[in-house]
């Protein structure tokens, strides 16, 4: 039996998409069998990020529709054994969406791991996902903006709330050290939530999300290829240090 991981935000531009894909691609890393659902609906770009936008035209709403199985319908990344995506579609009806849990249900028990990237903000494919977390993982970035936007995001969460999570994205730490942004003490405070994992500005991550290339293994101490690859290693029950930056 897997886990269902819900990747969430409180607004956009935090790196939630980007955050998924690199995650996701450091668990296949460790062996685990992973699934990348993209219910960010009209809005998708997990394909692009994850180099898969050329290879399928089956999504989301085929399978809650019934017409084609999970099986049939993800996308099986080539130079990553072990990452499957399901695209989002570009709508979803109420009645579809009710088909949801069951997917998820299924989905559970073929893979390690099951990542949801589902929209900004708690509208209603944020609560569609959300209801079916076995873990929220929340991702903001170190301003007030983004943090306040993650704390109403938290506390909209359906009953009953899983464990959550903050994921603290795109840290610059020579603004952190002007006190010109919130350190990352202040924004655990600010969300109220355990703090998963730090990652560090990188351009890197934008170059490869582009040119839908996945980050690779490790990219130097202080990379965001090596913290995904903390975080995937504490999800899977290690013990690892905070990145230290």
């Amino acid at each position: 039996m897997g886990q269902i991981l819900v990747v969430a935000s409180g607004k956009g531009g935090v790196g939630k998409t980007t955050v998924t894909a690199a995650l996701s691609a450091a668990l296949a890393r460790l062996g685990a069998h992973v699934l990348c659902i993209d219910a960010d609906v009209g809005l998708r770009n997990l394909d692009i990020v994850l180099g898969l936008s050329e290879l399928g035209a089956i999504d989301l709403a085929d399978v809650l529709a019934g017409e084609a199985t999970l099986e049939k319908a993800v996308l099986r990344h080539e130079a990553l054994a072990g990452l499957d995506l399901l695209p989002a579609p570009l709508a979803l009806t109420d009645g579809l969406m009710t088909a949801f849990p069951a997917l998820a249900a299924e989905a559970k028990e073929r893979y390690d791991f099951v990542l949801i990237d589902c929209p900004a903000g708690t509208g209603r494919f944020f609560q569609m996902a959300a209801a079916v977390a076995s873990m929220a993982l929340v991702v903001a970035t170190p301003d007030a903006v983004s943090l306040r936007d993650a704390t109403r995001m938290t506390l909209a969460w359906p009953s009953p709330r899983p464990p959550m999570k903050l994921i603290v994205n795109r840290v610059r730490p020579k603004l952190i050290r002007r006190a010109a942004a919130p350190n990352i003490d202040d924004a655990m405070d600010a969300v109220g939530l355990p703090l998963l994992g730090i990652v560090p500005e990188d351009e890197r991550v934008i170059v490869g999300g582009n040119r839908g290339q996945i980050l690779p293994a490790d990219a130097g101490k202080r990379s965001a290829a090596r913290a995904f690859g903390h975080i995937a290693r504490r999800l899977t029950g290690e013990t690892v240090p905070v990145m230290k930056l």
